[in-house]
Parts: C-alpha cells; sequence; structure tokens
C-alpha cells in the first residue's frame, strides 16, 4: 500500500496527529464531484458549513462579551463597596465644595424681589420682631385641633430654607397617633431619668434646668395633637458615590428648624425644642426611617393651654450680641 504524505494543517513537528487534513478533504471533495453530484450541490454544502461555522463563531463570541460584562460590574461593585465603607468611617471634608459645584451646574433664573422703601422696611422688621419677641416654649398644650392643613404650610415653608447643595436633607415626621407619642414618650422619659438622676449631683447644667422647673417628664410629648421629628441625612450618595454629609446637612436642617419656628409662631401656635439624647435610634426603629437618617429635634406642636406659665426669660440686648466693624 502506498504512503501519502499528508500536507499538516495546525500541526507541529512532534508527529502529533494534525486537526485538519487538508488532503482527505480534498480527496472528499473528487470523490463527490466524480459520483455525479453537481457543483450546485457541492456549493450548497459549502455554504451550510460556512453558516454553522458563522453562528457557532457569533454565540462563542457573545458568551466571550457576557462573561467580561459580568467581570466587570462584580469589579465595579466591589470598588464600590469598599468607597462606601470608607467614606462612612473617616467622611468626606471636600464634600462641601462638590455639592456647591451641584448648584451651580443648575439652570439659572431671573431673581425679583418687591420694591419697599426704607420706612415699610423698617416698620416690617419692627413688627416681625415684635411678634417674635412673644415667642416661648411651651410645655402644656390646649386639646383644641389643628388643621393637617396648616401643619402642612409650615413644612412647606420649613422647606424653603437653604441648604449645603440644595440637598434638602430634612425629613420632618408629623405624628399624630397617640399609640406612637406613648412610645416615644416613654422612650424619652426613660432616657431622660438616666441622664438627670446620674449627673444631678454637682452639674452646673442641671442646676439651670431646675430653675426652669424642668424634669425628666415629658408629658407634652402626648398632650400636643402632633409631635414633629426632625430627622437629617447622614450620608446619600452624590455623582455615583457615597459622600457622608453629616455635619453639613446637621446645619442646614438646623436652619430649617429656625424658620419652621418662626413659622410656628406666627400662626399662633406653640411648641418646645426637645433633644432626643441618646434615644435618637429607638425612635428611628419605632418610626422605621432609614439608616441614612439620624434624628435631630423633636417638636410638640398645638395650641398653647390657658393657664399655661412659662419662665419670664430676658434676652441679651443688642449691643451685648452685636459688634459692629
Amino acid at each position: 500500500m502506498k504512503k501519502h504524505t499528508h500536507h499538516k494543517a495546525y500541526g507541529d513537528s512532534t508527529g502529533k496527529e494534525p486537526l485538519i487534513d487538508l488532503q482527505s478533504i480534498k480527496q472528499w471533495l473528487n470523490s463527490f464531484g466524480n459520483q455525479g453530484h453537481s457543483s450546485e450541490a457541492v456549493l450548497n454544502v459549502l455554504f451550510t458549513l460556512g453558516v454553522i461555522l458563522f453562528v457557532i463563531y457569533q454565540v462563542a463570541s457573545l458568551l466571550h462579551r457576557m462573561n467580561k460584562r459580568v467581570e466587570k460590574q462584580l469589579e465595579s461593585r466591589t470598588k464600590q463597596r469598599k468607597v462606601e465603607v470608607s467614606d462612612k468611617q473617616t467622611g468626606d471634608e471636600m464634600v462641601f465644595t462638590d455639592l456647591h459645584e451641584m448648584v451651580i451646574r443648575e439652570r439659572m433664573i431671573p431673581y425679583r424681589m418687591p420694591v419697599i422703601n426704607d420706612d415699610i422696611t423698617l416698620r416690617n422688621s419692627q413688627i416681625f420682631y415684635e411678634e417674635m419677641k412673644m415667642r416661648r416654649s411651651c410645655r402644656q398644650f390646649s386639646s383644641r385641633d389643628v388643621p393637617l392643613k396648616v401643619i402642612q404650610n409650615l413644612l412647606k415653608t420649613a422647606g424653603t430654607s437653604p441648604s449645603v447643595g440644595n440637598l434638602q436633607p430634612w425629613t420632618f415626621c408629623v405624628v399624630s397617633s397617640d399609640s406612637i407619642k406613648t412610645m416615644i414618650r416613654k422612650i424619652l422619659e426613660a432616657d431622660e431619668r438616666d441622664n438627670y438622676v446620674s449627673r444631678k449631683k454637682g452639674a452646673s447644667w442641671v442646676v439651670d434646668v431646675s430653675q426652669l422647673q424642668d424634669t425628666w417628664r415629658r408629658p407634652y410629648i402626648t398632650d400636643a395633637p402632633y409631635l414633629l421629628i426632625v430627622c437629617h441625612e447622614i450620608f446619600r450618595d452624590v455623582h455615583n458615590k457615597t459622600e457622608r454629609v453629616f455635619h453639613y446637612n446637621q446645619i442646614s436642617t438646623s436652619i430649617a428648624v429656625g424658620i419652621l419656628l418662626a413659622a410656628i409662631q406666627n400662626v399662633g401656635l406653640s411648641t418646645v425644642v426637645t433633644s432626643p439624647l441618646n434615644a435618637g435610634p429607638d425612635i428611628s426603629r419605632i418610626l422605621r426611617r432609614p439608616e441614612n437618617e439620624s434624628i435631630l429635634l423633636l417638636l410638640p406642636l398645638g395650641y398653647a393651654s390657658e393657664d399655661v406659665l412659662v419662665p419670664d426669660l430676658k434676652r441679651k440686648p443688642v449691643e451685648h450680641i452685636t459688634k459692629l466693624y
């Protein structure tokens, strides 16, 4: 039997069998034609093989691209988690600049204020001062109901407050449920009692508080028709990055509370600013607030009772709180 010299395709010099034997394919094509098959049939076979190979190639390419995409997504998520953990632990002191840039990119619109002469401006400033001079922290409330629309307008007014980067990081939780107010009061009183008793001896701030006849009891939490719980964000996503903006958001929300206090006084309602102390996380759980929020203050809200008594406080004169340069 005569030996044939085979042309090796994709073979090597080690004597291994080639992946494709071109000589065998050539013999098969010759035999295919000798057996009476037309060239058209041969072309059909070759075309079919080409289509099959093309489909296999496309499927393989698609699977390869999918694997690459999954790898990139996993890598991106891993980096993002590292950034979030780092930001929540250490914070970012440069976030103020970044948030300011967000405002600069906003569309600018004309700003118009009514033109008021100096006499009217002076009169309005005096009227507003006389009104705010009457403000006091009220701890005794009437059972008289407050229209919810009034509460909504008060919160809309607080929402006009400026905020860093216009993030508006505040959330005002309006509690009217007696059961929820009772739970919050119990938590507050327990926390206040621990602080009051443990620091009573030798603490100057306890002496000051006692002069206002203030103790660990908080009946106004349940007596007031509404309880406003002011929350602010601790961190949020900025430019697809989690930023810890606790300090700036706390300042922004505090400014909003100041505007809210003025609005409350303007409509004839009363409140008393109440700190959550260490009870904030427990109150957040009762209200089911998200983890990126913290409770700043509590504001019982309603009409003052007819027999309410308030301290006869003396404010510092303007000369003591002003310095002209």
